[in-house]
């Protein structure tokens, strides 16, 4: 796990500019620092840049750029099938200088061109430099959890893994681009995967799963390396799916304790940290250490099964609390430190339990990201659900009994407490743009952008499913993940995001998704007898999530005067209306959002714009 940085173009970039991105890339690569410059033939600049966190061969024989016959790389990521990959390699005569994953990834590439990507099984974000025709090749993994940021200009192609290192490569700010600020504060994190737009102009992400090639005289051409398959399979049994996703679950697992350095797991009471937990414990006997934020709202509290699955597995277990401890100058520090808003306030949160981890001496985390996307987790699948079920009156009798008994107390979303909503209207969204009217209200001028979603199947929760995959939750995550880890040297992996395990489990007909009201059936059966059945029976529905007055004092007087004193934010939003709302005894969840996006919005615009 590493920062990258390069460009491909027609200047040549000063050597202070290349000192200064190393330098705000050592984060992310405490470990060594190199790169090299080349001009090919057609009089074209490259350099690749490269800071380096030891995960895998630890010796300085495996420090990067890389090099395999003509070719260097500079390579984020981890290669998890490395080793099985490294034997077709070596079956056709390759050795290997270094026992690392990146080299048997740039052997590969060498050996099969990037076609090999499809049989690799891994997050990454990398860059090929071909010394023979001058070539720069991009890629970035299926589910985009390693980043990698571009941007254009007159003189070529910039990329990093982090805005902050284009920037000193091009020794200017970017401009803010206020469009997304509003698009944030208004509509809320799941519409700013929904484009390509991204919160400074002209910067966007290579798409997930694709390869960008700029040859000698800079042209660039892109192509997918992987296009999601999602066909269902009508006849599977529930005893044949539950098989199924057990048996992918473990190897995604197993090929993610690879490393040779020790692994923490980021630890909440539900099912999905737990799943992971339980199989790295019982089936591969890991040494687990958890680590949880202690949450003292009742409504994200889930202690007792925190301490549930620490008694009965166990394991290690490291508790972090919340607190108001410098919230404001904290938050401050995490805007600059992700070149953007943070997008919910559980990774504020979260960011504290990488700072913990850090302290405790790990580089890797593991955690429970996509779960939801893959086997159902929200409150609006339920009664997706029960839509796909309506022909059926029996199941659909038995499943809205289960859903007004279990679920329909739990859900605080008022849209949602119908469990009729998608039968009367397939196509209603306005649970997720929550309030959205009224927070425009907010602004001074007129903005409004309608929800829309990419139509990826015909069926209504699996195409809703697709979308929080691949375009409203998961982006969200694996963005903060990676700037919160690398902020302290953690690599963070996620085992649910498995190419097998993602086709096995958008195979599975929807009927078998949620059984007697318990979303996830699949996953908690495939795990019975693994994971605690306290935590596989527990039907509450937490996350990892915190109310913004676990950290924010409005009562405070100096907090106060930083919310509505002198900001950039006030030439787009009305400072009445804030005053008004930290004003309210009470605020609702949508509020407490809002709050929070605003916060981060004012915080974005001061240290970026101002």
């Amino acid at each position: 796990m590493c920062g990258i940085a390069g460009y491909s173009g027609t200047i040549v970039i000063p050597s202070e500019r290349i000192e200064r991105c190393l330098q705000l890339m050592h984060h992310r690569g405490p470990d060594n620092s190199a790169y090299r410059h080349w001009k090919n033939t057609a009089g074209r600049e490259t350099y690749l840049l490269f800071t380096r966190l030891s995960i895998i061969d630890l010796d300085s024989r495996a420090n990067q750029p890389i090099q395999v016959d003509a070719k260097w790389m500079v390579f984020n990521g981890e290669l998890y099938n490395y080793l099985e990959i490294q034997r077709e390699q070596k079956a056709k005569g390759h050795t290997f200088r270094t026992t690392s994953d990146s080299e048997v990834l740039l052997t590969a590439i060498a050996d099969s061109g990037w076609q090999v990507l499809d049989k690799c099984e891994g997050m990454w974000a990398f860059a090929v430099y071909d010394e023979t025709d001058g070539t720069l090749m991009l890629a970035r993994d299926r589910f985009g959890e390693k980043p990698l940021y571009l941007y254009r200009d007159a003189n070529g192609l910039y990329f990093g893994s982090e805005v902050k290192f284009i920037q000193a490569l091009l020794s200017k700010r970017l401009d803010v681009n206020i469009d997304q600020v509003y698009r944030y504060m208004i509509n809320g994190y799941k519409t700013l995967y929904k484009s390509k737009q991204t919160f400074f102009k002209g910067l966007i992400e290579l798409p997930a799963g694709s390869v960008l090639k700029i040859n000698a005289d800079g042209w660039e051409a892109s192509q997918k390396f992987w296009t999601p398959r999602i066909e269902t399979d009508a006849t599977m049994s529930y005893e044949q799916a539950v098989a199924g996703a057990r048996e992918r679950l473990i190897r995604s697992v197993e090929l993610r304790l690879r490393a040779d350095v020790p692994l923490a797991f980021c630890m909440s009471g539900g099912v999905d940290s737990n799943v992971l937990i339980s199989i790295a414990k019982r089936v591969f006997n890991y040494d687990v250490h958890g680590f949880t934020i202690v949450n003292t709202d009742a409504r994200y509290e889930e202690q007792d099964m925190v301490d549930c699955a620490v008694k009965e597995l166990g394991i290690r277990h490291t508790a972090i609390p919340v607190n108001k401890h410098e919230f404001l100058s904290r938050l401050r520090a995490l805007v600059r430190q992700h070149d953007a808003p943070v997008y919910t306030i559980s990774y504020y949160a979260h960011w504290l339990l990488m700072q913990s981890i850090a302290a405790h001496g790990y580089r890797v985390s593991v955690s429970g990201t996509a779960a939801d996307e893959l086997f159902t987790g929200y409150y609006d699948h339920h009664l997706m659900y029960l839509a796909h079920v309506s022909n059926d009156s029996a199941l659909h009798s038995s499943s809205l009994e289960a859903w007004n008994q279990h679920m329909r107390p739990l859900v605080r979303n008022p849209y949602l407490s119908n469990p009729n909503l998608f039968i009367e209207n397939p196509s209603f969204r306005d649970h997720i743009f929550l309030d959205a009217d009224a927070f425009a209200r907010y602004l001074k001028q007129a903005w409004n952008e309608p929800f829309v979603e990419t139509r990826y199947v015909d069926e209504l929760l699996r195409n809703r499913m697709l979308n929080e995959l691949f375009h409203e939750s998961v982006p969200v995550i694996l963005h903060e993940d990676d700037l919160n880890a690398m902020s302290f040297s953690i690599e963070n992996r996620s085992p649910f995001l498995e190419r097998a395990l993602f086709e096995f489990c958008y195979s599975i007909p929807t009927r078998h998704l949620i059984r007697d009201g318990y979303a996830k059936a699949i996953l908690r059966d495939a795990a019975r007898g693994i994971a605690p059945d306290r935590i596989i029976d527990n039907h509450r529905k937490v996350g990892f999530n915190a109310p913004i007055f676990s950290f924010l004092d409005v009562h405070d007087e100096n907090v106060k005067r930083d919310l509505l004193g002198d900001s950039p934010i006030f030439e787009h939003m009305r400072r009445d209306k804030i005053e008004d709302l930290i004003g309210k005894p009470t605020i609702s969840e949508s509020q407490s959002k809002f709050l929070f996006y605003f916060l981060n919005s004012k915080m974005f615009l001061e240290e970026f714009a101002a």
